[in-house]
């Protein structure tokens, strides 16, 4: 069983997640996802395994035949993406994979892919602003928005 250490743990609660997610049925490998996503909440680990992290999540949502296992693999990414300045090759796969989501993870894809900032994210958001879901418009609008605040506001740094 994972059990939470102090600040300095936090790498090693997440290596500890994903041993546990490696052996364990539906349930547990949900559980462990929270734990992951606790700890990225926390926003106490580095870039790098904060990268690494969200990398597995991606494989995991991507992968996974368990549905609650995908919701809970996004969800911690999107908090990820809250805490993390995540760069887009590292979500790339979702965005690789994003006509493959039913609509409550598209809206974390959607999220997720907004808050990197790229604008090569801009393109695939845009193809769901007309989606027959409304979440899913919103999402899009709400990521749209986002990518589109970030140009302009690295224009206006470089003007």
């Amino acid at each position: 069983m994972i059990r939470k250490r102090g600040a300095g743990g936090t790498a090693r609660l997440v290596e500890s997640a994903w041993v546990e997610l490696a052996s364990s049925g539906a349930r547990p490998r949900d559980h462990c996802l929270d734990v992951v996503n606790d700890v990225l909440e926390t926003s106490r680990l580095t870039r790098n395994d904060a990268e690494r992290a969200v990398e597995r999540l991606v494989t995991f949502a991507l992968s996974d035949e368990n549905y609650p296992v995908r919701e809970s693999a996004l969800h911690a990414a999107c908090t990820a993406s809250t805490y993390y300045e995540l760069p887009y090759r590292v979500v790339e796969p979702l965005a690789a994979g994003v006509d493959g989501f039913e609509p409550l993870l598209l809206t974390y894809v959607l999220a997720i892919l907004g808050c990197t900032h790229d604008q090569a994210a801009l393109p695939i958001v845009e193809r769901f602003l007309h989606h027959h879901h409304p979440e899913v418009r919103r999402e899009a609008a709400d990521a749209v928005t986002e990518l589109s605040w970030h140009r302009e506001s690295t224009q206006d740094k470089k003007a």
